[in-house]
């Protein structure tokens, strides 16, 4: 596969943000208290879902929206999540059933529903979190977060999908840099 960088930095335009971004206002954003009760969608959940899920401190229209919607998952996700499982203390004794809730989670994601980012999506996200890096002043462990941030984004927008999180302010950002990509925010 070719990557198409010219396109990628024509649609995310580096050069053209060389100021801090400003947050927008949370009445102009979409949030899932919004369009809870409104049908079914389809959405990706971005990794905080899964975590939030875990530790059952899920928002109600977000459990409506899980309950109604059709969810779509990420690899990146996946990797997020299981990093967070290796780097927890596996000499508590809650490790196992953390682990074991992981294991049965990410075992039942259908595979026609799991999204990988592709080559293009990995150029593009490189992109926007380096832009945001420069822009917002952003410290290493922030860059590799945003990267993060920037695949799941870019791959639910090319899937048609908005991604559903609870990082509002880092994928406002990351909507401001990339138009073409939604998300819900809880």
């Amino acid at each position: 596969m070719t990557i198409d960088l010219g396109a990628s930095l024509r649609r995310i335009k580096p050069e053209k943000h060389q100021v801090r971004l400003s947050l927008r206002p949370p009445q102009e954003l979409v949030a899932a208290a919004d369009i809870a009760g409104v049908g079914r969608a389809a959405l990706l959940a971005d990794t905080n879902v899964y975590i939030h899920s875990a530790a059952g401190t899920l928002p109600a229209a977000v459990e409506v929206l899980l309950d109604r919607g059709l969810l779509f998952h990420c690899t990146v996700c996946i990797g997020e999540l299981t990093t967070g499982v290796a780097n927890s203390d596996p000499t508590r004794p809650s490790w196992a059933a953390v682990r074991d809730y992981y294991l049965d989670l990410i075992e039942h994601f259908p595979s026609t529903r799991l999204l990988t980012p592709d080559d293009d999506i990995w150029a593009e996200a490189g992109l926007i979190a380096g832009t945001l890096a420069r822009a917002q002043g952003y410290q290493r462990h922030q860059r590799k977060e945003c990267l993060n941030d920037a695949l799941i984004f870019l791959t639910a927008a090319k899937a048609g999908l908005p991604v559903l999180t609870s990082n509002r302010d880092e994928f406002d950002l990351i909507q401001q840099v990339a138009s073409r990509g939604t998300f819900i925010h809880y």
